[in-house]
């Protein structure tokens, strides 16, 4: 369950109980928001937030993107905002939801309305099972197409553009898979409902270009730890059946972390367990967000 002593709304920390937005906000009606998810991990040092600038970079870039005129915080705003959170908590590891929402008469119109934000916290394990990280999950390819980067702003986390993930999660779930991979419009690998996906073949790393998925700050920083480990990695279009004879797929995000794909629409990916070059960023990953990495001390801010 989401729980926690309290939530930071709007300049200060108010009672779980007490986070409220009235019901005819238009962020209820029409799915016109913008979110992030950010992870805290127990640390030696102590909490620490993982790329937490980089997040609300992002979260401001949605912003912009999505039109709203004024948003009285800054980075460092919402920065401050997240420790205090945090530390009012008293959490060492927390799943951290930032949320910008309407606050204004019901209606499409975005100036209309005036910006305003919440950020909760809680206690949250791995989002698809700590066997997963282990044995790697099983994917289907979604009937469900991707947005089309002029019918919905794909570079924004906006809150309307997840009921599509939430179609294509849902049917993959109740027709026996953990997760879906979603197409693009021209029917080439985009992303999954939550994830970013990349693709080991020869030796060599290859995930979809930036143009049609949300950049996931874990994809980023997968990149560099790629790069880190001598690996060559390229952006490049992949259709469906290089899926099937990949020798390893894993997938990324501030959720799921670093999962393997051990099958996709019951082909088996390799020999059906993770591979190799998965393990290994894996592991530089899991060694990075837990303070004795390579990158910690420029990834990881402390609370």
């Amino acid at each position: 369950m989401m729980k926690a002593d309290y939530i930071w709304m709007n300049g200060k920390i108010v009672p779980f109980e007490e986070a409220n937005i009235h019901f005819l906000s238009p962020t209820m009606h029409y799915g016109i928001g913008a979110f992030e998810g950010i992870r805290c991990y127990e640390t030696p040092e102590g909490a620490a937030v993982f790329r937490l600038r980089e997040h609300m970079q992002r979260l401001l870039d949605s912003v912009l993107i999505l039109g709203v005129s004024e948003f009285p915080y800054s980075i460092d705003d919402l920065c401050q905002a997240t420790f205090e959170t945090i530390k009012a908590n008293g959490f060492k590891g927390c799943y951290i939801r930032p949320l910008i929402y309407l606050d204004g008469p019901l209606g499409l119109d975005l100036d209309a309305s005036v910006a305003k934000i919440g950020i909760a916290a809680w206690e949250w394990g791995t989002y698809l099972g700590d066997e997963a990280l282990e044995r790697g999950v099983h994917m289907m390819v979604s009937s469900f197409t991707r947005h089309h980067i002029n019918a919905s702003m794909t570079k924004a986390k906006i809150s309307g553009n997840y009921v599509n993930s939430a179609l294509a999660k849902t049917l993959a779930l109740r027709s026996g898979y953990d997760e879906a991979i979603m197409l693009d419009p021209n029917g080439y690998v985009s992303e999954c409902s939550g994830e970013n996906l990349f693709v080991v073949n020869d030796q060599d790393i290859e995930t979809p270009p930036r143009a049609t998925i949300l950049e996931g700050i874990t994809r980023n920083s997968l990149v560099t730890i790629a790069k880190d480990s001598g690996y060559n990695i390229t952006e490049n279009l992949i259709s469906r059946d290089q899926l099937y004879i990949a020798d390893e797929l894993f997938v990324c995000g501030t959720a799921a972390e670093v999962t393997p794909v051990r099958a996709v629409d019951h082909r088996t990916i390799g020999l059906g367990k993770p591979g190799p070059i998965t393990k290994t960023i894996q592991q530089v990953f899991f060694d990075t967000v837990n303070g004795t990495g390579k990158r910690s001390k420029e990834w990881l801010e402390y609370v």
